[in-house]
């Protein structure tokens, strides 16, 4: 990374480009490479809560005004583009492992890869909106395969 790099415009970039490969695997490549999907789920977050950690330690204090004690200091410290990219950079890390969390919990429970995409895709643009379809979704799908159980005990027995 050369000095251009370092700004928060090439931090931005390099951060962006690290969750969307993340996202590339959880959404389109196959699950049978259990390694392959450490990316999205461990070591990509690990690197964006490092780096986070990092932006957040050295700028989102020294932010004039800025805090998190109402919204005109939220308002404030986010207009520093060191102290945005930090929150970018969480937006991308939870998200991601979040991803990874449902592509996980939808195999456990058979829920089909095409089915997956959309609401992968859904927590990939709006986060918390992707993991309400999930939840909703999921609770959907295992209170009606609850309800299919007596019937196939009875057809198979």
């Amino acid at each position: 990374m050369g000095e251009a790099g370092m700004t928060p415009e090439g931090i931005f970039g390099v951060a962006g480009q690290a969750a969307m490969l993340g996202w590339v695997i959880l959404i389109f490549l196959p699950r049978r490479w259990h390694a392959l999907l450490w990316l999205p789920r461990f070591i990509i977050p690990f690197g964006l809560s490092l780096l986070y950690s990092g932006l957040a330690m050295a700028h989102i204090l020294t932010v004039d005004g800025g805090g998190f004690g109402s919204l005109a200091e939220v308002k404030t410290l986010l207009s520093n583009d060191w102290a945005l990219l930090a929150g970018w950079v969480h937006y991308l890390a939870f998200d991601l492992f979040i991803g990874g969390w449902i592509a996980i919990q939808a195999d456990k429970v058979g829920i089909s890869r095409l089915i997956q995409a959309p609401i992968l895709l859904a927590t990939f643009m709006a986060g918390p909106l992707g993991l309400a379809l999930f939840m909703a979704m999921r609770a959907g799908y295992v209170r009606s395969t609850a309800d299919e159980e007596p019937v196939l005990r009875e057809a198979t027995a």
